[in-house]
């Protein structure tokens, strides 16, 4: 997908497709991470804390339960 950017008062904006907003499950309120790697410009949504620990101890609470059964099973 080729895009413009667009003028917003002194700045420019890039405007994403509401296509792309649904399928990332992004809204006006969604804190986005930008950053560039020096020829890329990559955004994605900021990733919660809060739900960084949840899901972090329910894997390990997952692999505390059922690793032996996985490495059986690979």
């Amino acid at each position: 997908m080729i895009k413009k950017l667009t003028k917003h008062g002194n700045s420019l904006a890039l405007v994403i497709d509401r296509g792309v907003l649904d399928l990332l499950d992004i809204d006006a309120e969604t804190p986005l991470n930008i950053k560039t790697d020096g020829k890329c410009l990559i955004v994605t949504p900021a990733q919660d804390a809060v739900r960084q620990r949840k899901f972090r101890a329910a894997l390990g609470e997952g692999n505390r339960r059922y690793g032996k059964m996985l490495k059986r099973l690979a």
